[in-house]
């Protein structure tokens, strides 16, 4: 049986399909204003017996498809379970939301934290900034590694951090150090739900912002631990959608 799993978040939408829990398929698109058009532009010409749907606007899919919907936290908790099973802990940084889950040995979820009522520490607040300092998303990380001095921000809201970078900029502050400063509150805030949620053991980090090398080293150094990543760590929680439906 082939198995499709959609996961359509604020930032992207990603499709993978499965046959026998192994990926034949995958696909990812830019959520979009429409993201019912953008998902339905995925899932064309793609092969499968039954859809499974998660994240924000997984209720779409649902009606437009008549599929069954799973919360993201089951989803991203099945995906890094498969990919890792020594896993005891999924932090997700995605568009605009970040959350810890903390999991049993058998997979099953223990605990969870969610921050998704504000974009602070998400991947929206890292590309504001980097639009701030003049970087490109993708670049935002590699800068941020090169800064040497340790500069606080204060801010973690979106509105007074940019105004509290402009004030740096005009300090005449290198750029890369406040990149760097930047990177640093993201990660603490990170770190600070990972320790309210209480786990050990083996941490798996997806989500866009995993695919940031500064965000990676940074956890990795606060948590004094090695953070493993997906090859693809976007395609997570579709694929976890995916095997949560084979199931």
């Amino acid at each position: 049986m082939r198995v499709a799993g959609i996961d359509i978040g604020s930032r992207t939408i990603e499709v993978v399909v499965t046959e026998n829990n192994e990926i034949v398929e995958s696909r990812q698109t830019n959520t979009g204003y429409n993201p019912l058009d953008e998902a339905k532009k995925l899932l064309k010409g793609l092969s499968y017996d039954r859809l499974m749907a998660t994240g924000y606007g997984r209720n779409l899919i649902e009606i437009e498809f008549d599929s069954k919907t799973v919360t993201e936290i089951k989803a991203y908790a099945r995906g890094a379970k498969e990919l890792f099973p020594a896993a005891t802990t999924v932090l997700d940084i995605g568009g605009q939301d970040c959350k810890v889950i903390s999991l049993f040995d058998n997979g099953k979820i223990k605990k969870f934290e969610m921050n998704d009522r504000c974009a602070a520490g998400t991947g929206k607040f890292l590309e504001i900034m980097a639009h701030t300092l003049g970087f490109e998303l993708h670049e935002f990380g590699d800068y941020a590694l090169s800064g040497k001095k340790d500069i606080q921000i204060n801010s973690m809201c979106t509105v007074f951090a940019e105004s509290e970078i402009i004030s740096l900029i005009a300090k005449g502050e290198n750029r890369n150090d406040i990149a760097l400063g930047l990177h640093k509150s993201v990660a603490r805030r990170a770190v600070s739900m990972q320790k309210r949620v209480r786990t050990n053991g083996m941490i798996v980090f997806a989500g866009g912002v995993a695919k940031n090398p500064c965000i990676r080293n940074l956890l990795a150094e606060l948590l004094e631990q090695d953070i493993y990543v997906p090859e693809n760590p976007q395609i997570v929680g579709a694929y976890g959608a995916s095997l949560l439906a084979q199931e």
